[in-house]
């Protein structure tokens, strides 16, 4: 969040109905979903086989997926071309960079306190 803004949740809601962000959490941070985005807009419109090589850990069939629940969640658009052989590439659209701020704060975050969290687990994981 920006600023001072704090989110303060109502006492008195179904906490699954209370917190806003349960639908965003299993949207974007599904398996593969941030590496997908983030690889597109950082380098533009991408082929299936410009994925693959980008990120490296993913299989085939897990990208596939993927991209077509985030084309299905209308975050990235798909292009077909019928040449030979055909072509298919995939672009982060205006809703997915859309969601350029969240990650900056999450890198953000992620820098000033992934130490912290390791420290902690560190801690936690020294106790008798």
């Amino acid at each position: 969040m920006a600023g001072d803004e704090t989110w303060t949740p109502s006492a008195l809601a179904d906490p699954e109905l209370a917190c806003p962000i349960g639908p965003v959490v299993d949207i974007v941070f599904s398996r593969w979903t941030t590496p997908i985005l983030w690889t597109l807009n950082m380098h533009g419109r991408q082929r299936f086989v410009e994925l693959e090589r980008r990120i490296t850990a993913i299989t085939p069939k897990v990208l596939t997926q993927r991209l077509r629940q985030l084309e299905r969640d209308g975050l990235i658009v798909r292009t077909y071309h019928p040449e030979v052989p055909p072509r298919v590439e995939y672009e982060i659209n205006e809703l997915g960079r859309s969601l350029a701020p969240l990650f900056a704060h999450l890198a953000e975050w992620a820098t000033s306190n992934l130490d912290k969290v390791e420290l902690a687990r560190h801690d936690y994981d020294a106790r008798p």
